[in-house]
């Protein structure tokens, strides 16, 4: 006899749907009710209304238990309607705004009967998606080229110690060009065992990874930690765009960051204008995932991946360096994986610069929302609170992974004929 898995399985392969369309929309479904179990059971605890404070004196207060109630009946609704018949095109929307009504009930019952400031946390979140946006560019224009790069946690790793090391006896910006020239290199190694003598790339990758905490830290503990000189900069202030900073709202979250988050988002748009507009842009996406062709039209394929792939360091350098500018000194894995997280931020962002800026954003404002949580001490333990922008990667990456395609030719080495 059937059982009732097999039974729904039967009936939606029966209205057109493949088994991975059929298994997607049981597995979101579940999600679904299990949030709506947790806003009903979890969120409706605290009492009171918490206070969202924006900028200038400005604040809007709302009903923690009222809000949770009304957020586990949606996302009720809407996992009988996954399961039933599923929400079609309308699927990763309703996710979504589904991901954003949890979260801001999530706000609620933490904060609530207090207040915090919301418009402080946004801001918190573009600072901290700021490596991720770089380590993921770093692994679009490898992918793109054919070459992945696992290796984007060691380069960032990399940049931050250079730059603080070399930063300490000359100045900040010297500090940050040795780490973008020393990931480069990195990079080039990655580029020259891959292309020049076949090595599994994912396993050059982890080599490296490997390699740069275990030198990084044995630096650590034997140089810095003894020479304090060597381990201290000037953390850099945030720059206030003339007009712009005075946005309510949009100006203290946008337009009131560091030089590092006006490059990484100045980057994103001239690589997505690259990759369409360029000749440059063109061949790297060829190369990518027609290299045979392209290599018929002339196109020297390995020379474009080794170009793209030491570029691709010399940008993870520089995001690298944004963790000795944010605290002004290096300490051992100050990275804290966020190197890994930038491949999923790759994957979630389709291989796109402007899909890589909205899933680093996403993960960015799950780090800022982990210390909001704990600044508020809502009785989770900490460690679970410190779990949040990991298990965040998890869902995220289990919600859409499933739907994109990588560069064709991505991992694949090439002989010119």
């Amino acid at each position: 006899m059937s059982t009732p898995t097999e039974i729904y399985t039967d009936v939606q392969l029966a209205v057109g749907r493949s088994f991975e369309q059929v298994r997607r929309a049981r597995n979101l479904g579940i999600i679904y009710l299990i949030l709506a179990g947790v806003a009903a059971w979890v969120f409706t605890g605290h009492q009171g209304s918490a206070t969202f404070n924006l900028d200038g004196g400005r604040s809007f207060g709302v009903a923690a238990t009222p809000l949770a109630w009304i957020v586990a009946g949606t996302l009720a609704v809407l996992g009988g309607i996954q399961l039933a018949r599923g929400l079609g095109r309308w699927q990763s929307a309703a996710l979504a705004a589904a991901a954003v009504v949890f979260v801001f009930s999530l706000l609620a019952w933490a904060a609530a009967p207090r207040s915090f400031a919301f418009v402080g946390m946004l801001s918190q979140s573009i600072t901290f998606s700021t490596p991720l946006i770089f380590g993921a560019l770093a692994g679009i224009m490898c992918e793109r080229s054919g070459v992945v790069n696992i290796a984007i946690e060691g380069m960032l790793l990399n940049g931050a110690f250079t730059s603080a090391l070399v930063g300490s006896v000359t100045t900040f910006w010297v500090g940050v060009v040795a780490a973008m020239i020393t990931s480069a290199l990195f990079a080039w190694l990655l580029a020259w065992l891959a292309i020049r003598f076949k090595v599994d790339q994912v396993i050059i990758g982890f080599f490296i990874n490997f390699f740069v905490a275990g030198l990084t830290a044995f630096l650590d503990n034997r140089v810095l930690s003894s020479n304090p000189g060597y381990n201290g900069v000037d953390t850099l202030k945030p720059l206030k765009v003339p007009l712009l900073h005075k946005i309510p709202i949009l100006g203290p979250v946008l337009f009131t960051q560091t030089i590092f988050v006006y490059t990484a988002f100045a980057l994103v748009a001239f690589l997505a204008w690259a990759f369409r507009s360029t000749r440059w842009g063109l061949r790297t996406r060829a190369v990518g995932e027609h290299p045979k062709a392209a290599d018929t039209l002339g196109v020297n394929v390995n020379r474009m991946r080794y170009r793209n792939v030491i570029a691709a360091g010399a940008i993870a350098g520089f995001g690298g360096s944004w963790f000795t500018a944010n605290v002004g000194r290096f300490r051992e894995d100050i990275t804290d994986g966020r190197g890994f997280i930038a491949l999923a931020v790759v994957i979630v962002g389709r291989w796109s610069p402007v899909g890589a800026l909205s899933g680093a954003l996403v993960f960015g404002f799950f780090d800022a929302l982990k210390d909001k949580l704990g600044f508020l001490k809502t009785g989770i333990p900490g460690e679970f609170i410190g779990m949040t922008p990991y298990i965040a990667t998890i869902v995220v990456v289990a919600g859409f992974a499933g739907r994109t395609r990588a560069p064709k030719a991505s991992g694949q080495p090439y002989e010119s004929q």
